[in-house]
Formats: structure tokens, sequence, C-alpha cells
């Protein structure tokens, strides 16, 4: 039994070490500004739009090309 709470220990020891070493990683990241992240956001809606329609077309075209051999 004591291997046990030996054990729990060691892993709730590895986990709190995990996480302080996940908050360590975080305060070196190099977080983008407010004009960034809007031009970023921009970029991501504005590449999704484009990429539905695309898709929204091609499938427009298969659909058609179907219905005319009959399927």
């Amino acid at each position: 039994m004591s291997s046990f709470v030996g054990g729990l220990r060691s892993g709730s020891s590895k986990l709190i070490s995990y996480f302080k070493e996940g908050v360590s990683e975080l305060k070196r990241v190099r977080w983008p500004n407010r004009k960034q992240t809007i031009n970023y956001t921009a970029v991501v809606i504005i590449t999704v739009l484009f990429l539905s329609v695309v898709v929204y077309l091609f499938d427009l075209g298969i659909s058609k090309l179907l219905n005319l051999i009959g399927f």
C-alpha cells in the first residue's frame, strides 16, 4: 500500500512540474499585438470564405455534371 501512495506522490509532483514548465513556456511566448491579431483574423476569415465559395462551385459543377449523365 505504501508503494501506491508513493507512486501517487511521485505522479502528483510530475503533474505539478508539468504545469510549472507550461507556465514558464507561456511566459516566453511573443504574443501578437492588437493590430496583428486583427490582421491575422481578417486573413483567416477571407481565406475561409474564399475556400467555401470554391468548394461550393466544385460541388455545384459536379452535381450538374452528374445530372447530365443521369445519376
